[in-house]
């Protein structure tokens, strides 16, 4: 990816585009965002905004591309540098959890699209289904990496875990959000650590600084 100090104005211009069109997308959904919108809102001609994307089709595409981006650099890429293993697991689900906690306008976009393009085949459908299935395919390769540093059973089937910690983030999501449960993130973790125990050779065998981050120190 290009810095941002070796970014052309073109490069730059539409880095800002797509990150407006991200909040826009967040607000009003994929559906409403439109060349025109985005213009106004980032002070551009229409036919300049066009320009850089060709149709709303594109834009759409673009806009859930540079939200997979920013998930994986404010989540993923920091839960990759911790080692291999539980302590990986674990700072995915705090990134997540704490990406979540920041309550921004209009929620997750991945979540509001999930619903908004599920019955509308497409470009658009595509790509956000094969972000989806990107992450669960990220889920089960940390989780894999725990039972080559055998934390976790050999027969453990790390997309079963991955889909199962992917239920738990949805519902976190739903509990947060609209429930307003003061005790979501603390069912969330509670559901990750006992994923966790069912998938360790021992499952018996807990380590309370495992269960939560907070407890210890896992650099």
């Amino acid at each position: 990816m290009t810095s941002t100090g070796t970014m052309g104005k073109g490069d730059r211009t539409r880095e800002a585009i797509l990150a407006r069109g991200v909040d826009e997308a967040c607000r009003v959904g994929l559906g409403g965002l439109t060349i025109g919108d985005l213009a106004t809102a980032t002070g551009l001609s229409k036919s300049g905004l066009f320009a850089h994307f060709g149709s709303k089709e594109a834009l759409q595409v673009a806009v859930l591309d540079a939200a997979a981006q920013e998930f994986g650099a404010v989540v993923v890429i920091p839960a990759l540098r911790a080692p291999r293993g539980e302590a990986r697991v674990l700072a995915l689900l705090e990134g997540w959890l704490a990406c979540g906690r920041l309550r921004l306008p209009g929620g997750c976009l991945f979540v509001k699209a999930s619903t908004e393009l599920d019955e509308q085949p497409g470009p658009v459908r595509d790509r956000l289904a094969e972000q989806h299935r990107e992450l669960v395919r990220t889920i089960a390769r940390i989780f894999d990496g725990g039972i080559t540093e055998g934390q976790l059973r050999a027969d453990a089937d790390p997309y079963q875990f991955a889909t199962d910690l992917y239920g738990v983030m949805l519902v976190y999501y739903h509990a947060h959000r609209l429930l307003a449960d003061p005790r979501a993130e603390e069912r969330a973790r509670t559901a990750v650590a006992a994923l966790l125990d069912a998938a360790r050779p021992d499952p018996g065998r807990r380590d309370p600084a495992r269960l939560d981050p907070r407890a210890g120190d896992h650099r």
